[in-house]
């Protein structure tokens, strides 16, 4: 018995140990870029990403609802934690692939999604956060050729979105794939208004 208890200290010690390292591994971003079925969709496809979580930030009200966001009353962002590895992908670069799945220029929403909830936002949690996040904005200013309306804004309480918003795009492929195609307002969806605004 002396010798399972010791085996089981040294599994829970080399577990706790293990989630040390991985937590160190990672970093976190917050990011606001209009629906977050399709900032989720598009960061996941990121090399480096880790995982992404949809959810809602900004607001007034703690544990808000999707209900309770939609009314553009609570004061929230639809948007996506990023947690990322930045062995692999640095915070600015993430910031660049961010802007990319975004309009920029268009600060009161994305597309055919619009109202206070779904304006873009960078959500920046220190102050390299913030450096790192201008000097990128200032970059795509200078591509895009526009002002650019996505805000900078300190880093507020995530509160994960409902279980059937998670991976929505990949759960509900049909769902997904019709409103990206109609929401945008282009012909070829939400690839060609994207291309329409980064002239790809």
């Amino acid at each position: 018995m002396k010798h399972l208890r010791a085996a089981l200290a040294a599994a829970v010690a080399g577990a706790f140990l293990f989630s040390q390292v991985a937590s160190a591994a990672t970093a976190t971003a917050i990011f606001a870029g209009g629906c977050f079925w399709s900032m989720q969709h598009g960061m996941e496809a990121v090399p480096g990403v880790v995982k992404v979580i949809a959810g809602y930030t900004g607001g007034h009200v703690a544990h808000p609802t999707y209900d309770e966001v939609t009314t553009e009353t609570t004061g929230h962002y639809e948007s996506v934690q990023v947690v990322y590895d930045p062995a692999k992908i640095s915070y600015p670069n993430l910031v660049m692939a961010y802007f990319h799945l975004t309009d920029p220029t268009d600060g009161t929403g994305q597309f055919c999604d619009q109202g206070p909830s779904y304006r873009p936002a960078i959500f920046v949690a220190d102050p390299t956060q913030a450096a790192e996040a201008k000097t990128v904005k200032a970059e795509v200013g200078v591509q895009l050729r526009k002002p650019i309306a996505t805000t900078i804004l300190p880093a507020q309480t995530f509160w994960p979105a409902e279980g059937y918003h998670q991976d929505y795009a990949r759960k509900n492929p049909a769902a997904y794939g019709a409103y990206a195609m109609g929401c945008m307002g282009f012909e070829g969806g939400r690839v060609a208004a994207l291309n329409a605004v980064w002239r790809r």
